[in-house]
């Protein structure tokens, strides 16, 4: 059997997988290396795409390391026989808490402060925040993340509606239609995959029904989000800020970085120690049940 890690893992998951087979670790020649392979390990940065499967005559499974299969083309897998798994919960509470402390970098204005300090000026009188309590949280996107941040958020005495068409009767928060979110909510935090419905949710249109303080989060997917229509709102002052993990093509240096009332990370939010001890544990059960 031989197993090909197309991107970066922690060396005490690569340990536990070569002990499955023959594996070759994130091989200067991709194409090269599947042609005998019977599984394909990824994260995000690998596009498992159905000219990449053209190379991997023998392919019987892709995994990938993390939650989103957005970067794998599922109906070329699914013409070839090739069964895709993941890691849906591993990554949960980390990025669930990157959404949280993106809001309190928002609110507090913590970039600033951190950046004013090392620069030797004191702007306390600047740097008047807000509080979370008794703000409105719209969460759209219901999943494991999307409930995970609705009980923190209501642990901080957050009021939390959400919209997904799927969920009901969620732990913490009240169902709302995606308009009511839009126009009610001072901070909107996106949990939802990227289809081609909700490409590009967050645009000129959404924007205009929200509050002028509203906040943006993104931990989602860089595509939800239409990166002009949202310069353009925070250079006018329509919306209060954004805080961004996710970008529409990574690594990202665009127009955003210019702006000082938006918050940036560079995709980062299941990388804790803890979450990837938790990706890699699923991911060797998962190949051990799938390769047997």
């Amino acid at each position: 059997m031989k197993i090909v890690i197309a991107d970066n893992m922690e060396p005490e998951v690569v340990a536990e997988i070569k002990k499955l087979g023959d594996t070759a670790v994130a091989p200067s020649d991709l194409k090269a290396a599947l042609a005998d392979a019977d599984a394909l390990i990824v994260r995000s940065a690998t596009k498992v795409t159905a000219e990449l499967l053209t190379h991997a005559p023998k392919l019987r499974l892709v995994a990938r390391a993390g939650v989103g299969l957005d970067n794998v083309d599922m109906e070329a897998c699914r013409k070839r026989g090739i069964k895709v798994v993941n890691t849906p919960g591993a990554s949960t509470n980390s990025v669930a808490e990157l959404a949280l402390g993106m809001m309190f970098a928002v609110c507090r204005r913590l970039p600033k402060a951190d950046a004013s300090m090392k620069g030797k000026q004191w702007l306390k009188k600047e740097l008047t925040g807000t509080e979370l309590m008794d703000k409105t949280l719209g969460i759209v996107g219901l999943g494991r993340i999307g409930a995970s941040l609705a009980i923190k958020a209501s642990a901080l005495g957050m009021i939390v509606i959400y919209y997904d068409p799927k969920q009901e009767g969620a732990a913490a928060g009240k169902k709302v239609s995606l308009e009511e979110l839009f126009a009610s909510s001072d901070y909107i935090s996106l949990h939802v995959p990227l289809t081609p419905e909700t490409k590009g949710m967050i645009g000129a249109a959404s924007i205009a029904n929200m509050k002028r303080n509203a906040v943006i989060v993104n931990t989602a997917r860089g595509g939800l989000v239409d990166e002009d229509a949202l310069c353009n709102a925070l250079r006018e002052g329509r919306i209060g800020g954004a805080a961004l993990d996710v970008y529409p093509s990574e690594p990202y240096g665009g127009k955003l970085c210019e702006l000082g009332n938006v918050v940036l990370t560079p995709h980062i939010a299941g990388s804790t120690k803890e979450a990837q001890a938790r990706i890699g544990q699923e991911l060797v059960a998962k190949l051990r049940e799938e390769l047997g």
